[in-house]
């Protein structure tokens, strides 16, 4: 007696790897641009500081427009809101309500997961810098610098800032993360010469000031964008330095649970 194979005959295994990373990422991406509060982080805030700060005379920025200025440090703003402000808080609360904890069981390995939520953050950051872009030129911006130089600089601000991100949310509560990564928002917002220039500053402050991702990443594309700088290599080493030690840390210390 033979047996005919169906035309619907069940296959049950996992999808392919790359299928999966791609279709978790895609559900990461839309719901972080689903979420009201990660859309004012990332989208609203850097758009209503590059505009009224670039219209508004109220920081001495120096000689220029000053939008030449703000865009770069701005850009940097939109590195870190999403890199490490959304993805801590959204890390975090996943955490909490056990989301990573169902997700590490499932076919999509640990280390896929982490690629998804990354590529998730490069999307996000993608729209973000076209958006400011468009608005910075519609304000009179004119850029001119290496290329490459300023996508190595946004290429490892991110993975500094999502080492430090995911670090804070796979160690904190999920309360204790919107806290800590909304506060260390607005410091750096204030004290990372993304908006008042580090000059400003007294002296010993600025050696200190100097050394924080988002000095490095907004001097780093201000240098190159503004001022037709070559390559940062203190920037980026600076910056090499943060992404090295936050992705290191995160990995040794992240709790799925």
């Amino acid at each position: 007696m033979t047996t005919t194979v169906g035309a619907y005959a069940p296959k049950p295994g996992a999808a392919p790897l790359p299928r999966m990373i791609a279709a978790q990422a895609v559900l990461e991406t839309r719901m972080l641009l689903r979420n009201g509060e990660q859309l004012l982080l990332t989208v609203v805030i850097p758009t209503l500081l590059l505009v009224l700060f670039s219209t508004v005379d109220i920081v001495d920025t120096g000689a220029g427009e000053a939008v030449d200025f703000l865009a770069p440090g701005v850009l940097a703003l939109a590195v870190m809101s999403t890199a490490f402000t959304g993805q801590a808080i959204a890390t975090g609360f996943e955490r909490r309500y056990g989301v990573l904890k169902r997700l590490a069981s499932s076919p999509l390995p640990r280390w896929g997961l982490m690629t998804a939520k990354t590529a998730s953050v490069l999307i996000t950051e993608i729209l973000q810098i076209a958006l400011l872009t468009v608005i910075a030129f519609a304000l009179g911006w004119s850029p001119h610098g290496n290329p490459l130089a300023v996508l190595l600089l946004l290429i490892l601000g991110t993975a500094a800032f999502s080492g430090l991100g995911l670090l804070m949310a796979g160690t904190l509560k999920a309360e204790a993360t919107l806290a800590a990564a909304n506060l260390v928002f607005l410091l750096l917002l204030v004290g990372g010469g993304v908006i008042v220039p580090l000059d400003e500053f007294p002296s010993g402050a600025q050696d200190v000031l100097g050394l924080l991702p988002i000095s490095a990443l907004s001097d780093g594309l201000r240098d190159v964008l503004r001022h037709g700088a070559g390559m940062p290599w203190g920037d980026l080493g600076i910056l090499a330095v943060w992404a090295a030690l936050g992705l290191g840390a995160a990995g040794r210390f992240f709790r799925w649970e």
